[in-house]
């Protein structure tokens, strides 16, 4: 099972690198992994994307188009046997591009639509279901950058909109870079110590960030949820040993997002081990911060500077902004590494960049 789920991985990244590419690229990578193993991979895209569990009893078959071959893919489930309700017809090279390409124009120049009861009154008078499915789909390879946050939180069921409201903030932060084929890490994800249950969040993820490999670390073994684009680790937060583990696993990250246990000392651990291995221009997310003034968390109500407090530790860095400013102040290893910090309510982003643009003039005074 751990050698499919790699090759599956592998499968993603290669389609994800061609769609960025040329035409000729993504025959070539269709052509290298093959027919069959690029349109299941487009299927489960398309189901996650389309989220059509509302929508029951619609079959719509994709016949996708490579060089001389047409494979069919069908949704939501397997082929009933029946005239399917709709049929898509399109090159398979430009599904890829769709689901997987950059920002800009969606191609859809070989695209065929065809409606199995187009010659029912009911048809035009009463539109079907079928409408809405079939919208849902071919949105997912048109507009996969359309959907916002906030109703794909509501969509997944996170809670980062509602109880709190994050997800503006996330975008101000993440539209820019919403395109790009990115690591990222979120630490927690949810139900508990359910096994089966959690993962909204990560899933909010995969949809937001199209080209993006997702990854899930939790205390408790949740590696059932994972899917493609989508991995779910186990281990604790403030081991270390575990991390290490982590990034053997995801290799160098763009973003990390702490949504843990929210204990002080867990959140400064996990920024200890994972900031270094993340990438320049990444950002590292800081969720739930009020939990520094509570000291069931590990947190202190009386004294809002203690750096060992998740907040008195950031409070911390932005005085590592001005390192080269300030006389006399122990160095510390993030000082040159944290190009900016932004907060919000109980929530904080650390840019990892340069910081090194020197300190002013020696003849001005500084006492």
């Amino acid at each position: 099972m751990t050698r499919i789920v790699g090759e599956i991985r592998e499968g993603v990244a290669r389609l994800v690198s061609a769609a960025g590419g040329s035409p000729e690229e993504i025959v070539a990578a269709i052509d290298d992994l093959g027919v069959p193993v690029v349109a299941d991979i487009v299927l489960a895209e398309l189901r996650h994307r389309a989220d059509l569990g509302t929508y029951t009893g619609v079959e719509v078959r994709f016949a996708l188009r490579h060089g001389g071959d047409t494979v069919s893919v069908h949704l939501p489930g397997e082929p009933s046997g029946a005239a399917p309700d709709a049929v898509v017809e399109q090159s398979l090279a430009e599904v890829v591009q769709g689901l997987f390409g950059p920002r800009g124009p969606r191609p859809a120049a070989t695209r065929v639509l065809r409606w199995r009861d187009l010659d029912s009154r009911e048809f035009i008078t009463d539109p079907p279901p079928t409408f809405a499915v079939v919208r849902r789909l071919l949105d997912a390879i048109d507009r996969p950058y359309a959907a916002g946050l906030a109703e794909l939180c509501v969509r997944y069921g996170s809670d980062k909109w509602g109880i709190h409201q994050y997800p503006r903030h996330y975008e101000h932060h993440f539209d820019a870079i919403r395109d790009r084929p990115l690591t990222i890490l979120e630490i927690g994800v949810g139900g508990y110590a359910d096994p089966g249950r959690g993962g909204a969040s990560l899933h909010m993820w995969k949809r937001y960030f199209p080209r993006a490999s997702v990854f899930g670390l939790d205390i408790t073994d949740k590696s059932a949820l994972s899917e493609q684009r989508l991995t779910v680790l186990a281990g604790d937060q403030s081991s270390p040993t575990d991390l290490a583990e982590v990034v053997a696993q995801t290799g160098p990250l763009d973003i990390v997002i702490d949504d843990g246990s929210h204990v002080s000392a867990h959140l400064l651990a996990s920024f200890g081990a994972l900031f270094p291995v993340l990438r320049d221009g990444g950002l590292y997310v800081l969720e739930d911060l009020q939990t520094s003034y509570w000291p069931n968390f590990g947190g202190r109500a009386d004294v809002f500077d203690d750096p060992a407090t998740s907040v008195g530790f950031l409070k911390q860095l932005v005085d590592g902004l001005n390192h080269e400013d300030i006389e006399g102040r122990q160095p510390r290893a993030t000082d040159a590494a944290i190009g900016g910090l932004h907060f919000y309510h109980n929530l904080c982003f650390v840019e990892k960049a340069t910081n090194l643009d020197g300190a002013p003039p020696s003849w001005i005074p500084r006492s």
